[in-house]
């Protein structure tokens, strides 16, 4: 049975690009980062980002809700498949919504990941999660 936004043929469907809005809500993100992700930070979501908006915590990634442009170049990346679109995070890691855009109410808005490099913390709800098992 295809995944949740595939086609029949097992092809990701690509949303349309939102247009960039430097007024977005602090409360609205598009992609999220879930649990596949804590204690393993592949990377490869950064790298693929066009706008540098894939941040490094201590123990997960995190997309900025501002800087991220809605292209949806980091979902199809992902090893672990961690990264949803917002309304496709499935129910039991929708807490995880809402650490992505906590996690910047201290940060702000940068302009750009690798301007900062790793950032030593990490939302409460991230760091509270008992180590993750990931296999190599």
């Amino acid at each position: 049975m295809p995944r949740n936004g595939d086609t029949r043929c097992g092809h990701r469907r690509r949303r349309a690009p939102a247009r960039y809005s430097p007024k977005r809500r602090n409360d609205s993100v598009t992609y999220v980062i879930a649990q596949p992700c804590v204690d393993l930070k592949d990377k490869a979501c950064i790298e693929e980002c066009p706008v540098d908006c894939i941040y490094e915590g201590q123990r997960s990634l995190y997309i900025h809700p501002d800087e991220c442009v809605d292209c949806g170049a980091c979902e199809p990346v992902c090893p672990v498949e961690a990264i949803f679109y917002e309304d496709d995070t499935p129910e039991e890691w929708k807490d995880y919504y809402k650490a992505n855009v906590e996690f910047f109410d201290e940060l702000g808005s940068p302009g750009g990941a690798s301007k900062l490099g790793l950032i030593e913390r990490d939302h409460p709800f991230i760091a509270a999660l008992p180590p993750q098992e990931h296999d190599e």
